[in-house]
């Protein structure tokens, strides 16, 4: 299928959340957290907004929103 920024921020979404040890890694099917580059992906999305402002559809604005609240959440609950 075509790469969308819909589905772009959503498989940066899902990087983070790997790296958080959410979800097995697909290669390697393993579980394992690696803060440092969690981070690194939830900076990338929050980028990705500041740059994207008033470019976005409401639909994508949306998506970016709820997947940044969701993953800097997840983060603190994980790290703290």
């Amino acid at each position: 299928p075509p790469i969308t920024f819909a589905t772009f921020i959503f498989s940066l979404n899902t990087s983070a959340l790997i790296h958080l040890g959410e979800y097995p890694d697909p290669v390697t099917g393993q579980t394992e957290r690696d803060f440092d580059l969690a981070k690194q992906t939830i900076d990338l999305l929050g980028l990705l907004k500041e740059k994207t402002r008033g470019n976005l559809t409401s639909e994508e604005e949306r998506m970016l929103d709820a997947f940044l609240f969701d993953l800097r959440m997840r983060f603190l609950r994980l790290k703290g």
